[in-house]
């Protein structure tokens, strides 16, 4: 490696980052059903939604907007979501869960469950549906080292999307509430200027924060 000169393509790699890295666009969707002024006494737990294929909405993610749902004035209680399928085994896993809000109504009638549901004091369900994933990149970035002098030179780009659905059930009425939807596309980069210098994204970060205040909204005020 003979030396690590930054030259026109370094200076239009930077250009590039000025104009595209960390760069985010959101969307936030709203649809109201049901008025959702919830109670002091009243909580909502967030669950994966129950998929026939593929991956449901990631863990992390969920006790992120879970976090953010509650809020640091814990205006608003939630459970876990192994707190509420753990208190109502086995009615909520995933492969009896009811899988539209009428299966509820059918759900309490069975021997305890409704008794169960009141204990947990869950009122609201939120089903977690999406993901995010890497949807275009390009760019080269390369490494080495001789003697006396390593780094890194080149630059690569990269655009990823999270885009999740929250469908919200209540519990007290086995009906459909409404639903909140969010999606964020933003585009990282990576410089190769002796030492990598990255400039990053943070769209699943950005998707938790604007989907937890959007449900924070739904259940505090009522709409309609």
């Amino acid at each position: 490696m003979h030396g690590l000169g930054f030259g026109s393509q370094g200076a239009s790699a930077l250009a590039f980052v000025f104009l595209v890295s960390g760069c985010m666009q959101s969307r936030v969707d709203e649809s109201r059903e049901l008025h959702t002024q919830i109670q002091k006494d009243e909580a909502v737990v967030i669950l994966a939604k129950p998929q026939v294929e593929g991956a449901s909405a990631e863990d992390q993610f969920m006790h992120c907007v879970a976090a953010e749902l509650t809020g640091p004035d814990r205006a608003i209680s939630t459970r876990t979501d192994e707190q509420f399928t753990d208190a109502l085994f086995p009615w909520f896993e995933p492969g009896t869960a009811p899988t539209k809000p009428e299966g509820v109504a059918a759900l309490l009638t069975r021997p305890g469950v409704a008794e169960r549901v009141a204990e947990s004091g869950v009122r609201y369900i939120v089903w977690l549906d999406g993901g995010t994933q890497k949807t275009d990149g390009g760019g080269s970035l390369a490494c080495g080292a001789s003697p006396g002098v390593a780094g890194c030179i080149g630059f690569g780009w990269w655009e990823k999307e999270s885009h999740y659905e929250a469908t919200i059930w209540d519990l007290k009425q086995a009906k459909s509430a409404g639903s909140v939807g969010t999606n964020v596309t933003g585009t990282s980069a990576m410089i190769g200027a002796v030492l990598p210098l990255p400039f990053i994204a943070r769209v699943q970060a950005t998707a938790c924060n604007r989907m937890g205040n959007q449900l924070r909204t739904f259940f505090t005020e009522s709409g309609l």
